[in-house]
């Protein structure tokens, strides 16, 4: 079987296509698994992405790119390679890539991806394929990830119980912040506010249908004891924050699984959610597929390669594909 898919300088690139997925570096055809910017990048001559990463990508590259959308399922045959979306779960408009072409059977470009609950995104959808190219962000037995709904429970008893200070909770402004918003309306309605750089993409969100809890942008509010405040981890540190007086702060993040993380970044309280799928979660997934070869790309690739092959007897292999952590979507 021939690949469909190999390692260039550019990145993961479909010869047969003539395009690469989520490209390092600029190409003539980008296929976009969703709207990162470790993932989405400017400067490449045309787009494909799923529809409703669509208004995402645009905010990111600007209005003169060349934007090319998919429904999810729908299919389009790129110099005889057909290619389809499929909901990944990682955020509004993430999106797995399935492949096809002649006898290289068919293959599975996951992107980031996860298989737990999420209000703001479809749900992950199983892809049987003969490849699959796997994430590996926290594929290690000591990631495993709490029911979301407990986890924003957790977050409204440390809101309420700060009722003479601000509660300042830390997150990424590009879809965890959407979902912590999205999970905490279903426990109450009351407003929280939000730092500027979480304006648009919860007002890209709620165009997409997407109910959010009710935010107010900071102003020239001079109080905010008893109040959330929704701000990203750049701010943290920042003369911004000097406006909330008494304070507490927390971050939310897969990161705070691990023993100490908490203390040593030294945030007041830590809530452990990711939009990145756990150990158990990607076992499940390549397990799922049926496929009988995994290409792991990111985080602990190594490591989730070799227990694929000395587990599981799977043919494993790392791509070594040259990428920044994560800066937004953990």
């Amino acid at each position: 079987m021939a690949d469909l898919l190999i390692e260039t300088p550019e990145g993961l690139g479909c010869p047969s296509g003539r395009f690469v997925i989520d490209p390092l570096l600029p190409v003539e055809r980008a296929v976009i698994t969703h709207a990162h910017g470790d993932h989405a990048r400017a400067g490449s001559n045309f787009y494909l992405c799923q529809t409703d990463c669509a208004p995402l990508l645009r905010r990111r590259l600007g209005a003169d790119a060349r934007i090319q959308t998919l429904a999810y399922g729908e299919r389009l045959s790129i110099d005889g390679v057909t290619l389809s979306f499929h909901p990944a779960g990682h955020m509004l408009g993430s999106a797995q890539v399935r492949l096809e072409h002649g006898t290289s059977g068919v293959w599975v470009c996951s992107g980031d991806y996860k298989r737990e609950p999420d209000p703001t995104c479809l749900p992950f959808e199983t892809l049987r394929c003969d490849v699959f190219i796997t994430e590996a962000t926290y594929a290690l037995p000591i990631f495993r990830w709490d029911d979301p709904a407990a986890v924003a429970g957790a977050i409204l008893d440390w809101w309420t119980g700060n009722a003479g200070k601000a509660s300042v909770l830390f997150c990424y402004a590009l879809g965890k912040a959407q979902r912590l918003l999205a999970e905490l309306l279903r426990k109450t309605d009351r407003a929280c506010f939000i730092h500027g750089a979480l304006e648009i993409p919860c007002e890209v969100y709620r165009a997409a249908g997407v109910k959010l809890l009710p935010t107010r942008l900071i102003g020239d509010e001079k109080r905010f004891a008893g109040e959330l405040v929704l701000a990203p981890i750049t701010a943290r540190g920042s003369p911004w924050m000097k406006r909330f007086g008494d304070f507490e702060t927390a971050f939310a993040s897969g990161l705070l699984r691990v023993r100490g993380t908490r203390r040593r970044r030294g945030f007041d309280r830590g809530f452990v959610i990711s939009d990145h799928a756990d150990f158990q979660g990607v076992l499940r997934t390549i397990a799922e597929t049926g496929c009988s070869r995994v290409l792991v790309a990111h985080g602990y690739r190594d490591a989730l390669s070799r227990y694929l092959r000395e587990e599981r007897g799977l043919d494993a292999r790392a791509v070594s594909l040259l990428r920044e952590p994560d800066a937004e979507g953990d």
